[in-house]
């Protein structure tokens, strides 16, 4: 099956009004895109489109005229006005998974709950036109997937709201954990906070450009003139096979002082703490030493604390992070009763499987077999219809 692939390529960095300026350069209507963001209730601004050229190449340049004011919009407001919008769905979804990943990297930078984190007026309004904007552009265009390439970052210093920071900004460097980087010998923000939260959030492989059949392309430019370094974002859209659905995080480490039970127990706790999965391998280490190898799945965002759990219970030194990509079907879970008790069962387009937990619950409480529970559980759940 062939779908709507773009491929983005920050290779000199990405921020917000970069990416819409791209999108619009490959295709979509800013008309269309302003009648849309009107349904915000957000007033006070102008979204404004340029031809410009940047080392010989064009490209669309967007900036936001907004009237300066005193009001301060937390990440829940933002969240709250796109949902209230009645902007299509994947739209809704996708600004409110950036601004959950830009809130939640600038509260921990910030050690506030990212729930609070404030925007500026200006800079919310900014932030509101240029992450809609770009979503309702992905809609436009029909996108289904994107593949981003490498990252781009500057280094030194640069100047922020707070003062003098380093350069990438710390949000943007959390924001990034997990994703491919190289670093430029450019003493310019090159990657924004916003253009790291558009990526994390919206990204579902990263790597170079996909195997495609090439519909469009687009540059947008960055409002600086840089010395040898052309300042713009390219965007590549076209038709390609469809590509795993989740890029994940896997962290790993090899122990060889721990019990069995300590490593169930490590299991366990990592699947507490949110990993999507958790499992022990043996191994053989150096001099012949028999150890294990805990390993969990997780989402990239949470790869750091998890990380921190799996330090804390096996007593190791260091652990490994690897990105991969997961290929999930479709899946629903339906609760059905057996005897009275209430069982979870997970239910996809090639299995049914009762939830293990819920069955020993009940097999201890009727004194049944756990495996005819299963098998009653199983069997009384209806199949569900999932899209081809």
């Amino acid at each position: 099956m062939t779908i709507t692939t773009l491929w983005i390529h920050p290779f000199n960095g990405i921020a917000g009004d970069m990416t819409l300026g791209a999108l619009i350069d490959a295709g979509a209507d800013p008309g269309q895109i302003r009648s849309d963001l009107e349904r915000l209730n957000v007033d006070g601004w102008t979204l404004n489109v340029t031809d410009i050229f940047r080392n010989g190449i064009g490209a669309k340049n967007v900036t936001v005229d907004a009237d300066e004011g005193h009001v301060h919009r937390t990440a829940k407001d933002i969240i709250e006005l796109v949902g209230a919008a009645q902007l299509p769905d994947r739209v809704v979804a996708r600004a409110t998974a950036v601004f959950t990943a830009l809130a939640g990297a600038e509260g921990h930078v910030h050690r506030t709950d990212p729930a609070t984190v404030h925007f500026h007026e200006v800079g919310g309004i900014d932030a509101i036109v240029d992450v809609v904007g770009s979503c309702l552009a992905l809609e436009q265009l029909g996108v289904d997937q994107i593949v981003v390439a490498p990252v781009a970052v500057g280094q030194g210093i640069a100047k922020s709201a707070h003062g003098l920071i380093p350069n990438p900004a710390p949000a943007t460097v959390r924001l990034l954990e997990g994703v491919p980087v190289r670093g430029l010998d450019v003493r310019v923000e090159l990657t924004t906070p916003t253009g790291a939260a558009l990526v994390v959030a919206l990204a579902n492989a990263y790597g170079p450009m996909p195997s495609m059949v090439v519909e469009a392309s687009g540059f947008g430019a960055g409002d600086n003139e840089l010395d040898g370094h052309p300042n713009l974002l390219h965007v590549v859209l076209g038709e390609s096979e469809a590509l795993p659905s989740e890029v994940l995080t896997v962290l790993e480490t090899n122990i060889d002082d721990l019990t069995g039970e300590y490593a169930a127990h490590a299991v366990a706790q990592l699947m507490q703490a949110g990993a999507l999965d958790a499992w022990v391998t043996p191994v053989s280490m150096k001099k012949g030493r028999p150890a294990l190898t805990l390993s969990a799945l997780v989402d990239p965002i949470e790869a750091e604390r998890i990380g921190g759990v799996l330090l804390e219970e096996t007593g190791s030194i260091g652990y490994r992070s690897t990105g991969v990509d997961r290929t999930a079907l479709d899946r629903v879970v339906e609760t059905v009763e057996v005897d009275g008790h209430p069982i979870r069962v997970k239910l996809t387009q090639s299995s049914t499987k009762a939830e293990y937990d819920d069955v020993a619950a009940a097999a201890a409480a009727t004194g049944r077999p756990a495996r005819d529970i299963a098998r009653e559980a199983e069997g009384a759940a209806s199949p569900p219809t999932f899209p081809h």
